[in-house]
């Protein structure tokens, strides 16, 4: 299995930073902006989003964590006992701006699990995409406002983000998925 490295530390870094100055212009300022991030990766990513805007902005945004476990579609075909990471939303969502952070965007499935999620909390102004890594393949309409990095892949690749928060390093790398047990590749 081959693996390769799409984006380094550095690179995270400065898509950050680049995400953090679109955020604060596509919304003409901080007033009522919050940022969600979604349980696991996407939290500290939206607090590195919010660090980066109150360098900036010297504004400090709240941030909150959204936990979809309950809201995915596919749930059945998960863990008997998923793990539940927890929901933290110490502001009030309605009338706000909320820009939900994720590490991947790929079919759209974890995005609606989340908007359905964070309306069970009130009623936003206006939802907001931010992702680190746009990798395609959508299956409902839904796209990113805000993308650190584009990446065209096939189904048969797995985008692995590793956060320093989550897993001891940061990167993103492209490796492709196993064959399913008993499967045969038919090499042209």
């Amino acid at each position: 299995m081959t693996v390769r490295r799409i984006m380094t530390a550095e690179e995270i870094r400065r898509a950050v930073i680049r995400v953090s100055h679109e955020i604060v212009e596509k919304h003409a300022g901080t007033d009522r902006l919050a940022l969600v991030g979604i349980q696991r990766r996407g939290v500290p990513i939206a607090r590195r989003l919010a660090d980066a805007i109150l360098e900036h902005e010297n504004t400090t945004l709240p941030v909150g964590a959204l936990d979809i476990t309950f809201y995915r579609d596919d749930l059945s075909m998960l863990a008997q006992q998923p793990v539940v990471k927890g929901t933290d939303l110490p502001f009030d969502v309605n009338g706000s701006t909320v820009v939900l952070v994720d590490d991947v965007l790929f079919t759209g499935r974890t995005i609606r699990a989340a908007m359905d999620a964070l309306m069970e909390f009130g009623r936003p102004d206006a939802i907001r995409l931010a992702v680190l890594v746009d990798r395609g393949h959508r299956e409902l309409p839904i796209r990113a406002d805000h993308v650190g990095k584009n990446v065209p892949t096939s189904r048969e690749e797995r985008v692995r983000v590793r956060i320093e928060e989550v897993d001891g390093e940061d990167a993103v790398d492209i490796d492709r998925a196993p064959a399913p047990m008993g499967s045969t590749v038919e090499v042209p």
